[in-house]
């Protein structure tokens, strides 16, 4: 898992944990279940592909 996983699955935690404490339980389990994907492994980061290939496209002008 990339640090930049980590950094979102934290991220969302914290979210999670201010939204319940607004009553918002709902969206809370959402950022939840999104938390426990990011850190299980099942998602793989694409950010640096998708950058790659938006730099590629735009030099391509």
């Amino acid at each position: 898992m990339s640090d930049r996983m980590k950094n979102q699955a934290k991220k969302n935690r914290e979210a999670a944990k201010e939204l319940r404490n607004r009553g918002k339980e709902a969206a809370a389990k959402r950022l939840e279940d999104r938390a426990s994907e990011l850190e299980s492994g099942r998602v793989t980061d694409q950010t640096d592909t998708i950058l790659s290939a938006w730099s590629w496209a735009r030099g391509r002008r």
